[in-house]
């Protein structure tokens, strides 16, 4: 992935732009996806990384005479990819990996209750997690804004334990999971429409990257 670091240099009044970047080949199978789409980011999931030492004295700089550098801000660099049906959905940032997958792969309409097809989903993502070696696994659900917040926050909660029970068989006890379930908080699209309570009613599995610290509880 890839770190962005920016400066603004100031002298006499005036303001001139410095930029440096570190960047590696980004890869997307698909187009990203619309702003409005990209999945949510519930308390607890997102982390920000330091920026990255920058020599204020290095000739590469190029920096007139006398001139200062502001304070460096790093901006995350997102990678999403998404199936042709919009049933799953990978997002990949500097520090975390999310899976989004909606309620209806995994589940007959308001159950819980895994149906088939969804144990190989749900180990595909349990390979990743062993790939990135993550320690720490969050699970969260939602629901769209049909019937009762009430029903709609136990709905997302059991579907969350779901899968968080065939998450737990595959990677055994060296993982330590948070389970949630938010109803029809943080929706991803719009619930006016049916196409868009489709994608709010789903599963997230969020973990951190090779080398990324987390913390979570049972």
């Amino acid at each position: 992935m890839a770190a962005l670091t920016s400066r603004a240099v100031t002298k006499g009044g005036a303001t001139l732009g410095v930029a440096m970047a570190v960047l590696a080949t980004l890869t997307l199978v698909t187009p990203p996806a619309l702003a409005a789409d990209d999945p949510s980011e519930p308390p607890g999931t997102v982390t920000t990384s330091p920026p990255p030492e920058v020599d204020a004295n290095s000739p590469g700089l190029k920096l007139a005479q006398g001139a200062t550098l502001a304070p460096a801000k790093v901006l995350d660099i997102k990678s999403v990819v998404e199936d042709l049906g919009g049933e799953e959905r990978r997002e990949d940032t500097n520090e975390n990996v999310t899976f989004a997958l909606q309620a209806e792969v995994l589940f007959p309409k308001n159950s819980s209750k895994l149906n088939p097809q969804a144990r190989s989903r749900i180990q595909t993502i349990a390979e990743e997690i062993k790939k990135q070696s993550a320690g720490t696994v969050r699970v969260f659900g939602f629901t769209d804004n049909l019937g009762s917040y009430a029903h709609g926050l136990t709905l997302s909660k059991q579907r969350a334990e779901a899968v968080h029970d065939l998450l737990a068989g595959d990677l055994g006890g060296n993982v330590t999971f948070e389970v949630r379930g938010y109803s029809e908080d943080y929706p991803i699209a719009d619930n006016s429409t049916e196409e868009g309570r489709k994608k709010n009613r789903r599963v997230e599995v969020s973990f951190p990257r090779t080398g990324s610290a987390g913390e979570g509880t049972t």
